[in-house]
């Protein structure tokens, strides 16, 4: 891996001028598959008029016209002077911090490489329909909006990155604020060349496990692609669509928290679900396809039981405060419905067995955004399965050393696996392609 570990390169980043925006605070959001909520998509709007809301999640019923919108937008920044480009390129010390809980990484433009070099190594599937829309998105800004967030195992030793990021963090903060999460977050800027020298040589024998944000870099790899075929006939200096933004966090430091996420089928009842489930189970004896209990809630009390259940479990409900707690799932119904050849603690996965047995075999819901939605919190999950009169099957999360496992044996997990964090905010700081160095 020495010579082709991570490759971090400081950039010229975009951030907001401060005078120009009621807070830096109140211009931040989640990242953009986190704000699903149209109460939230509201809140962030309304919080103040440059929020980056506008940037990552534009609103417009025509795709073309959204993508076209958030480019203006960005272009009318600038030139307003509320995003302004730092004067020297530099990687960013970026901390985390809410309580005992903190977290410090690095923000850079990563050279983007392939899953089978073996450098960068993602866990879960992608939804097409998703990649197209972000490609169409950052190809109209010519932008990294916000970094995905990679994590990596350092040597454990204040040395190299480590080094680095705690001499930065001794230093007045370029940007330091608290958002309404109870998060405070600062920044620091990195460029000297030493310093960027001995990042380098420790990253460099390193890789990276995709925590969060497996749809962009999916996008960066797409966009690198169609401006590599573009550039095939005159090639020239390295292109800046050959990295992406990305947060590097040495989890041999700061390890990450590991969080389900949960799914939202709007389409199917809960009643049709539990009739369906109740018919694949009359060829699996007496105990049928699983084993399957009400629980009247609280939801705290039906998510207990989730976490204490044996095997395969799932929570279904309606939104209504009742829950159904399956699990115990017949081993012939695994055995027709979950596909062989992949490693045990793949097809043992709660995931697994949600996708191939119970949304393909047993519901046969289509797997298309339409029909199946993915929220990172429960309130959220039961609040649209009751709205559209769905189902919500609420999951476990997954420990980190499965996922890192499975991803170095080259084995994805299904998609929305697994939700890592604390996620960076977005609009800390941006990135540019038309004039980046990198």
């Amino acid at each position: 891996m020495t010579a082709r570990g991570l490759r971090l390169a400081p950039f010229r980043g975009l951030r907001y001028a401060p005078e120009k925006v009621s807070s830096l605070a109140a211009v931040t959001s989640p990242p953009y598959d986190v704000v699903v909520r149209p109460d939230g998509l509201r809140q962030l709007e309304t919080a103040d008029p440059y929020n980056i809301v506008r940037l990552i999640l534009p609103q417009a019923a025509d795709p073309e016209v959204r993508h076209r919108q958030a480019a203006e937008t960005l272009r009318r920044w600038q030139a307003d002077g509320v995003l302004v480009h730092d004067p020297l390129p530099a990687l960013y010390v970026y901390e985390q911090r809410e309580g005992e809980l903190l977290q410090r990484g690095l923000i850079g433009a990563l050279r983007l490489s392939p899953p089978e070099d073996g450098i960068v190594l993602p866990h879960e599937d992608v939804i097409a329909e998703v990649v197209a829309d972000r490609a169409a998105l950052m190809r109209q800004m010519a932008a990294n909006p916000e970094p995905l967030l990679l994590s990596y195992r350092g040597s454990g030793s204040r040395t190299g990155a480590t080094a680095v990021i705690e001499r930065a963090t001794r230093r007045p903060p370029l940007v330091a604020t608290t958002t309404e999460d109870g998060f405070s977050h600062r920044l620091w800027a990195v460029t000297d060349p030493a310093e960027l020298a001995a990042v380098d040589a420790d990253l460099a024998v390193r890789r990276a496990l995709i925590a969060d944000g497996h749809h962009r870099w999916a996008t960066y790899l797409r966009l690198r692609e169609e401006q590599g075929q573009r550039a095939a006939s005159s090639p020239a200096a390295p292109s800046p669509w050959d990295h992406g933004l990305v947060l590097l966090v040495d989890t041999a430091r700061y390890p990450l928290q590991v969080r389900a996420i949960h799914r939202v089928l709007p389409r199917l009842p809960l009643e049709k679900a539990l009739d369906l489930l109740s018919r694949a189970g009359e060829g699996c004896g007496e105990r049928g396809a699983f084993r399957v209990r009400t629980l009247p809630g609280p939801p705290a009390e039906a998510l207990r039981a989730l976490d204490e259940a044996a095997g395969n479990a799932f929570l279904l409900s309606a939104g209504d405060g009742v829950f159904h707690l399956l699990d115990r799932p017949a081993p012939e119904l695994l055995e027709r419905t979950v596909p062989a050849g992949r490693p045990a603690a793949w097809r043992e996965l709660d995931a697994t067995v949600l996708h191939a047995t119970l949304l393909d075999a047993v519901w046969q819901v289509p797997d298309s955004p339409a029909d199946i939605g993915y929220l990172h919190h429960t309130e959220a999950a039961l609040s649209q399965a009751a709205a559209r009169g769905g189902t919500a099957v609420l999951m476990r999360p997954v420990v980190e050393e499965r996922v890192r496992a499975l991803a170095e044996q080259g084995v994805t997990m299904p998609r929305k696996s697994t939700s890592f964090g604390p996620k960076p905010a977005t609009g800390l700081v941006l990135r540019t392609l038309a004039d980046a160095p990198h």
